[in-house]
């Protein structure tokens, strides 16, 4: 019995049984002993300062400054000041409850121009972070790698797909773990490499806009139909290559980990048949199994090898044995379910052959004109807590029970001039977001899967990518028309509550 069959019954049963999870005394001491509590974020998204102190400019720097790219308009130029207000946002973790802190490295601030001279003033600004985040009991847990890489390496030689970018990221990487890793233990070396290599090289919906003139006319440059798998590998053999070198060279002396942050959407059958079965297993295969396959397993997924063919790339022996078992945990930024249905006629995915099309699944948050579940304000994400559950077992069942941290979990709301600040600051609905989800990840707990830590998303509104300013992930409200002021929103309050030491 397949990994997706045998889990749907699993939980059909669970279902029949009527097992009931009591949110209402939900805290941290329902979780076990030495599980890690935190928020997410990224450098791109909150830093701003993106021209002070050496940094150089990013793939994201580029693309948030091209016109029609960004749905407001808007750039992260000043994003949300974090750069210079750090000591206060520690503080609000602090006032909060948090263990850890999960943020990443602008690569550009410690390598202006992707390799080469180090800038010392970007190693540190890392070093007062770090150290301030340690000064007030929070742990730092890093990410390499979150999507914003120096534009200069894109001029060089297109960036990601290139090989030649492995020996620079090593390089950027090995740097890290001898400026910071003396006091950072847990280490991210990339951010959801499935959405940069589909958004940026299939879709050109992100940062570096590159996808098949056939596909969008907007994209000066790509090709959907190879570069997504490119991008890909280049990004698997990296990861390697720097897990490689922590372990033979820091781990020993460091006493750190190193894993990947996935992005996971959890996909359910949109019927009970086989072929919608099918489908959601191939929706997961060319998503998480993409690039957890091969670091589980030593190579991709077969349905990706039958369906790719020669446009998926091989691994030599070698590079297969790096890859396989170069993570120590695995991320996980899991936010919400879709809808699969077999594609049986794919005849845009016959034309394009591109990475979403070649799956032969058709993902939609709808079955028919019916909505999975109730909706935030993004129109990807709507709210099914109980998938956590399902999903760390999949994980437990197909993986061999690997140490996860949720990486990334939240619910936005619509940042509209419409709404006082006032009711902006009464997010019950994310309440009920955190509350269900985390009771779930509780459940799967029990079931005995492998579950260390959890980052909410996010501690601040922020600047979200493509969407820019117009939707809000934060706990706290930033008042972008005021000095970028810190309100807490509700949710805040309920999470003091339940990360509450207890007696």
């Amino acid at each position: 019995m397949g990994f997706r069959r045998c889990t749907v019954l699993i939980f059909a049963m669970m279902a029949l049984l009527e097992i009931q999870i009591c949110t209402s005394e939900l805290n941290r001491a329902n979780f076990p002993n030495g599980f890690v509590f935190g928020t997410a974020s990224s450098a791109f998204q909150y830093e701003g300062a993106v021209k002070e102190d050496g940094r150089g400019p990013s793939v994201w720097d580029t693309f948030s400054h091209t016109f029609g790219k960004i749905t407001d308009f808007s750039n992260a130029d000043v994003a949300v000041d974090q750069y210079h207000r750090f000591e206060e946002d520690i503080l609000l973790m602090k006032d909060l409850g948090v263990d850890a802190y999960r943020f990443s490295i602008s690569w550009s601030r410690i390598f202006p121009k992707g390799s080469g001279e180090i800038n010392q003033a970007g190693v540190d600004h890392y070093n007062k972070l770090i150290n301030a985040l340690l000064a007030k009991g929070v742990e730092p847990y890093v990410t390499l790698y979150h999507w914003d890489l120096p534009q200069a390496l894109e001029d060089k030689y297109n960036g990601w797909l290139s090989p030649d970018i492995i020996k620079d990221f090593a390089t950027y990487a090995e740097t890290c773990f001898q400026k910071f890793g003396d006091r950072v233990k847990h280490w991210i070396t990339f951010n959801e490499p499935h959405t940069f290599a589909t958004q940026g090289y299939d879709v050109g919906l992100q940062a570096p806009g590159r996808c098949s003139i056939l596909l969008h006319l907007f994209c000066r440059a790509g090709n959907s139909a190879t570069e997504p798998y490119i991008v890909a590998h280049n990004v698997l053999r990296s990861h390697a290559v720097v897990a490689d070198i922590y372990r033979k060279k820091y781990k020993n002396i460091q006493r750190g980990s190193l894993g990947i942050a996935f992005d996971v959407i959890w996909y359910e059958p949109a019927t009970n048949t086989q072929e919608d079965i099918d489908a959601a297993q191939r929706a997961q295969d060319f998503q998480l199994g993409w690039f957890l396959d091969p670091l589980m397993f030593g190579d991709y997924p077969s349905s990706m090898r039958s369906r790719v063919g020669s446009r998926l790339p091989n691994f030599t022996q070698s590079e297969a044995a790096l890859v396989k078992g170069s993570l120590d945990f695995v991320g996980i930024n899991h936010y919400t379910t879709f809808y699969a249905r077999n594609n049986s006629t794919n005849i845009i995915g016959t034309l394009l052959h591109d990475s979403i099309s070649d799956s032969g699944a058709i993902t939609l948050p709808f079955n028919g004109t019916k909505a999975i579940a109730e909706k935030a304000n993004s129109i990807w994400l709507y709210i099914v807590p109980q998938s956590m559950r399902t999903l760390m077992n999949y994980i437990k069942q197909k993986y061999g029970n690997p140490p996860v941290f949720i990486t990334e979990n939240g619910m936005d709301d619509p940042n509209s001039p419409f709404i006082s600040l006032k009711n902006a600051l009464k997010d019950e609905k994310r309440i009920r977001y955190y509350s269900g989800y985390l009771s779930y990840l509780l459940a799967s707990i029990k079931d005995g899967c492998n579950v260390k830590g959890y980052f909410a998303w996010s501690l601040l509104d922020n600047w979200e990518w493509a969407a820019g300013y117009s939707c809000r992930f934060g706990l706290y409200f930033v008042d972008y028309k005021d000095n970028l002021k810190r309100y807490p929103k509700q949710s805040v309050e309920w999470f003091k509550n339940f990360l509450k030491p207890t007696k």
